[in-house]
């Protein structure tokens, strides 16, 4: 994390050990039949990864002073969405990887069957997570949350971003096509992050006006420097196999603008992103920090 400023990575360390903690209580392994379906959950939700979408969730909510069990309970919904789109992406079907965040992909480690259900579980847990009145007291709030997140997972998000991308190894895509996949299948996600935050903390109309600017500006960025990586990246640091998109003929940023103008996009998208706060004072420095570490991490 040399990339991130001592603010953030104190405030990516601290997420990290929350939702750890977070997932632990959640799943704890029963003593019957379905213990290895929980130990599958176990495997890929505890941790590992950067815990981005949770920190946009912690740190969108503190503009507003929403209490930190109900970001925290938001925030483990999101990633439990998160975690289970990439137990189905890693599957044969899909990428078949082997490796996720330097460990055995769930289906390898437990088999096909046990990681699809893993996901499933994931992904219905998300939803029950949000509809609990824990969450937050306003039932219309609760409402709006799992609503919010509904569309971003769905099939004009994250699931149809996924689908185009499997469409992108038998067709060629230009440069609007691969944007909308990617602000589907990587910036919906986090778009709903941001606006999870927002939602909790009641925000005004034209806070979230400038809220969903950053957010689909950050999403855009946080892929084409996923782009970067896969072509530049180091797959010891990455923890995953690397260069698959190429090998596979699928037009990324990278293939489409050529590296020298992806970069200066992402840059550009960044300073955009962090543009959108203006209408926020020193309370959103972490979430300007997230944006320019974006677009400088290493994996």
């Amino acid at each position: 994390m040399a990339t991130a400023s001592p603010r953030l990575q104190d405030a990516l360390a601290e997420v990290a050990a929350e939702m750890d903690d977070r997932f632990d209580a959640l799943l704890t392994v029963p003593d019957d039949p379905r213990a290895d379906l929980y130990r599958a959950m176990r495997h890929v939700a505890i941790g590992g990864g950067k815990r981005l979408r949770p920190l946009l969730v912690f740190a969108t909510a503190s503009l507003f002073g929403v209490d930190r069990e109900c970001a925290g309970r938001a925030a483990t919904a999101i990633e439990c969405i998160h975690v289970y789109s990439l137990i189905h992406d890693d599957l044969p079907a899909m990428d078949d990887d082997d490796l996720r965040h330097g460990k055995p992909t769930a289906h390898k480690a437990y088999g096909e069957a046990t990681a699809i259900l893993a996901g499933d579980c994931l992904h219905a847990l998300a939803f029950e997570v949000l509809a609990e009145p824990a969450t937050h007291a306003d039932p219309f709030v609760r409402s709006e949350l799992i609503l919010d997140l509904s569309r971003a997972s769905g099939p004009s998000g994250m699931a149809g971003g996924q689908m185009m991308d499997l469409e992108a190894e038998r067709a060629q895509f230009d440069l609007d096509t691969v944007t909308r996949l990617q602000a589907m299948k990587t910036g919906a996600l986090i778009a709903a992050s941001v606006e999870a935050g927002a939602i909790l903390g009641k925000a005004s109309p034209d806070m979230r006006t400038s809220l969903r600017g950053y957010a689909h500006d950050l999403g855009l960025a946080f892929q084409i420097v996923d782009d970067l990586l896969d072509v530049e990246g180091d797959e010891a640091l990455a923890g995953k196999k690397l260069r698959k998109d190429g090998e596979a003929g699928k037009e990324t940023f990278v293939s489409l603008l050529g590296i020298e103008r992806a970069r200066a996009q992402s840059r550009m998208l960044v300073d955009q992103a962090i543009d959108h706060l203006r209408g926020f004072g020193d309370e959103a420095e972490l979430l300007r920090d997230i944006a320019r570490f974006v677009v400088a991490r290493d994996h």
